[in-house]
């Protein structure tokens, strides 16, 4: 159901906290300041939007291939098995995304988990139940993946390649990484409901977070939306068949591109999915999002290359990652 934003407030909320989320005591508090609100009623705004399914949740998302293991994959599914294939991909806890899109493979779902071997696995089984062959395809190369969507206005600043520092890690950050992912309490003191609950300092863990983002580990930390349900209906992913040697300059000339929301490399399967450069266009309609396929295709690195649109027509599920698995984790 789409919920169009119309509250200056809340569209304020959406707006500015999609990253950048305060590390303080008192998060919410800050934020509602400038507001000039109390502290209780931003709280209660976003415990409504989520409530709603404008939000998923206030938390963290993980760069990917940083402390975990995640995938893309694919399964060409008969149309009268959609619904039964779906609920399979579903049911694995390492799912984190699946969509259905107009394509001859048209099952596309994220897999994910603490290390290849469970992502493999997670793969092999869907594969062993359906019957059906799974495309892997993994990510070589982000370009942009700090996916972010703006209700006041359609400019959108493509976020700065960020330098990645796996140094920065210390023991049990996956366990706090997995929890930032699920989402923080909605509570007036977020990060200390967090530490209790793990048995930490949140003095402690407010510093493991900061330093997790200054690594580039944390890629983003903020309210998290659900795009569909707040207009952003027509949504395709845009794949590309890059000659070999031109994606050093087509990467980052696609992800410049304004409207192209995700931008990223990866590995082809020979005669099968030739494309190795994909997009997503976040659009409120399809001639919308053509109009952006249209100057992505205009660009000189890019005229003339083959590529395929496949438009979303269903969620079938958007959670966070799997990135401790939980019998670990407790």
């Amino acid at each position: 159901m789409i919920q169009h934003v119309t509250d200056p407030v809340d569209r304020q909320l959406l707006d500015n906290w999609q990253r950048g989320f305060p590390v303080t005591a008192r998060p919410f508090a800050e934020i509602a300041q400038p507001l000039g609100l109390p502290e209780g009623d931003v709280i209660a705004r976003l415990r409504h939007m989520q409530a709603g399914g404008r939000i998923t949740r206030v938390g963290g998302t993980v760069a990917p291939g940083t402390i975990s293991a995640s995938t893309l994959a694919t399964i060409a599914t008969p149309e009268h098995r959609i619904e039964e294939v779906a609920a399979c991909i579903d049911a694995e806890p390492g799912v984190n995304h699946n969509y259905l899109r107009e394509d001859h493979w048209n099952l596309w779902f994220v897999a994910t988990g603490p290390d290849q071997i469970h992502v493999q696995a997670t793969l092999d089984r869907i594969s062993h139940a359906t019957g059906l062959r799974v495309l892997d395809l993994p990510l070589l190369r982000p370009f942009n993946i700090d996916l972010g969507f703006r209700m006041a206005s359609e400019d959108r600043a493509v976020p700065t390649a960020r330098r990645i520092d796996l140094r920065a890690l210390q023991p049990g950050d996956r366990v706090l990484l997995q929890r930032l992912s699920s989402g923080l309490p909605l509570t007036a003191q977020p990060y200390h409901d967090l530490a209790a609950s793990l048995g930490r300092d949140a003095d402690e863990i407010m510093g493991r977070i900061i330093a997790l983002c200054d690594a580039g580990i944390l890629s983003r930390l903020g309210v998290i939306v659900r795009h569909r349900a707040l207009g952003w209906t027509s949504n395709a992913m845009v794949v590309w068949q890059v000659p070999e040697g031109r994606m050093d300059k087509a990467g980052p000339a696609l992800a410049g591109v304004p409207g192209v929301t995700l931008c990223y490399e990866r590995r082809p399967v020979h005669e099968v999915w030739p494309y190795s450069l994909y997009s997503m266009i976040h659009a409120r309609s399809r001639p919308e999002a053509r109009a952006v396929l249209a100057r992505a295709a205009a660009l000189p690195v890019l005229r003339g290359v083959a590529h395929k649109v496949l438009f979303s027509t269903r969620c079938f599920k958007q959670t966070g990652a799997l990135i401790k698995l939980k019998e670990a984790a407790a």
